[in-house]
């Protein structure tokens, strides 16, 4: 998934985000009135501090950590880092700990393997739901008062793929595109 920039219903670029970023600005610098959107990935509507030269643009989009300047290393701590052990407090009833205890490996392997098959479990559902919300997103923000919204998000949250697509008969052609690309894993 890329980030997208709209123009009035039109999509005038897409790409990651420096090379939308760069394109807004070139939009922006030939018509300073020009009404434009930029949405993430996620389907919500991003805004970038688009003044100065391409290259200060450039700078101030670059990922963190990408300079000449190495970060400083943090100081080791106890436990297993290098794998991304992180210790937190979990609170559970006596009854949860002895069952935990006496599980093969402990309490720490017993609760890795609950939450790896729930994440397993989960996963389908998740995705539909992430590709739903960000299709919401962005539709609210690029085609809220468009004819057919309404019931293209009704359809979409009902998982009914040809009522969508029936919602979105009516939205310009880019913003519709654009719609089904975010909702693909939402049916």
């Amino acid at each position: 998934m890329t980030y997208a920039l709209f123009e009035t219903g039109r999509r005038l670029a897409a790409g990651d985000r420096l090379a939308v970023a760069l394109a807004a600005q070139a939009v922006v610098g030939e018509r300073p009135d020009a009404s434009i959107l930029i949405f993430d990935p996620d389907g919500r509507q991003v805004d970038f501090d688009l003044r100065g030269t391409p290259e200060d643009l450039a700078a101030r989009l670059a990922p963190p950590g990408d300079g000449d300047t190495p970060e400083p290393e943090a100081p080791r701590g106890r436990g297993r880092p290098k794998l991304g052990v992180v210790a937190r407090e979990v609170t559970l009833l006596p009854r949860h700990w002895d069952w935990l205890a006496s599980q093969p490996g402990g309490a720490s392997v017993a609760l890795r393997k609950l939450v790896e098959a729930a994440r397993r479990e989960a996963e389908a559902p998740d995705r539909q739901r992430r590709a739903r919300d960000a299709t919401y997103r962005f539709a609210s923000a690029a085609a809220g008062d468009a004819p057919g919204f309404e019931a293209a998000m009704r359809a979409l949250y009902a998982g009914d793929r040809e009522g969508f697509e029936a919602g979105l008969a009516q939205w310009p052609t880019d913003v519709a595109a654009h719609a089904w690309l975010l909702a693909e894993e939402g049916f």
